[in-house]
């Protein structure tokens, strides 16, 4: 038997409320398809996959994750072990971006087994997309004192049978939101692999949200927001409120609670990166219109806002060819609005001169505290 779905309170509903409503804004920016969606939607992505990763101590910078993301090669201070682990979670939440577009989708055994596999591939002694053989315990502040105790390995088929179907059946009443997080608490509560749960726990809630259609899996995950270390902290905490052992009959309603919080707070996030970003890219179009450079490299400019303009995929944002792409740059260099920074295949460009004001001055703009849904 899984752990049921708590009931939900009045503020419960008025929080998941406020949630939705963010949702729904977002969706209307997302539909309109505006011209920076792409690489928004490449940002958003970038720090869902260091965020997992971070939690299990395999940490990038961002300029790596978007490196990644963007199919461009990682920096050579990035342990190949790390870099292959990274890459297999970013398979595995392509995977995911590409499921509210299955026809015929359907949660089954051998998809969660294949999307571990991805996961954990760069190990083989993990056992990737097999099932442990063995008892399983998460270690805490205590090393001599397991945190979590997983149930026996005999009864982790039946387990995870239980669970899928649940996925395709179970609790289909219930909001998107509470269903990816009781996924997510099952999944790592039964903890079914060797290694690699929490990653595909949190694969898992990001899953369950894309299948829901209201918005694009990069727009929903909490993967980033679980990554800030104060953020992580509070995560096992919510965790270890199930108990320690795997309990049916545990309540899980101060894991539920935790869920919507970070949902609330990471919408609130990446509505304030469209506010950012709209609120930019019109002051960009003007910097770009006064120097009489092509429109285009607005582009440019905000992916180099973002982080770093990397000419390549520059080049393949704007279907250009490569003499193409290497003339716009330099001619933003030569307009004091990005710099370069590295050689040869790691060479990028960063944001300068009044483009760079206009980036900080977009930035105090939007900016206004974190609201916590649960403390008004």
């Amino acid at each position: 038997m899984l752990l049921q779905t708590p009931k939900l309170d009045a503020d419960d509903l008025r929080v998941l409320g406020e949630i939705d409503q963010m949702r729904t804004d977002l969706q209307l920016h997302v539909r309109a398809r505006p011209h920076w969606t792409g690489q928004l939607r490449r940002q958003l992505t970038a720090a869902a996959i260091q965020g997992s990763n971070t939690i299990e101590k395999i940490t990038i910078g961002m300029s790596d994750a978007r490196a990644v993301v963007e199919g461009q090669p990682m920096s050579v201070e990035v342990a190949d072990e790390t870099q292959l682990a990274i890459r297999g979670y970013r398979d595995a939440l392509t995977y995911v971006q590409q499921a509210p577009h299955i026809a015929d989708f359907e949660y089954h055994r051998t998809l969660l087994s294949a999307l571990h596999f991805m996961i954990v591939k760069y190990n083989m002694s993990k056992w990737p997309g097999r099932y442990r053989s063995g008892g399983i315990f998460v270690t805490g502040s205590d090393p001599l004192r397991p945190a979590y105790t997983g149930p026996d390995p005999e009864l982790v088929p039946g387990l995870m049978e239980e669970l899928i179907d649940w996925l395709n059946a179970g609790d289909l009443d219930q909001p998107s939101l509470v269903r990816a997080a009781m996924a997510h608490l099952n999944l790592v509560s039964i903890h079914p692999w060797r290694d690699g749960n929490g990653r595909m726990a949190r694969c898992l809630h990001t899953l369950v949200l894309a299948r829901d259609g209201v918005l694009a899996a990069e727009f929903s995950s909490i993967e980033e927001w679980l990554g800030h270390e104060i953020n992580t902290l509070a995560y096992y905490q919510a965790l270890q409120s199930r108990g320690e052992t795997f309990r049916p009959d545990a309540d899980c309603h101060t894991w539920l609670r935790f869920v919507l919080s970070a949902h609330h707070q990471q919408a609130q996030t990446v509505q304030a990166r469209v506010d950012y970003t709209v609120v930019l890219w019109r002051a960009l179009e003007a910097v770009v219109a006064e120097r009489g450079l092509p429109e285009r490299t607005v582009s440019a400019l905000y992916a180099a806002a973002l982080g770093e303009l990397r000419r390549a995929t520059y080049q393949g944002d704007e279907d250009l060819s490569r003499d193409q792409a290497i003339r716009d740059v330099q001619a933003l260099v030569r307009n004091g609005l990005v710099r370069a920074k590295g050689n040869a295949v790691t060479r990028v460009y960063l944001i300068d001169g009044v483009a760079r004001e206009a980036h900080l001055a977009a930035m105090d703009a939007v900016r206004k505290p974190m609201v916590e849904p649960y403390r008004r």
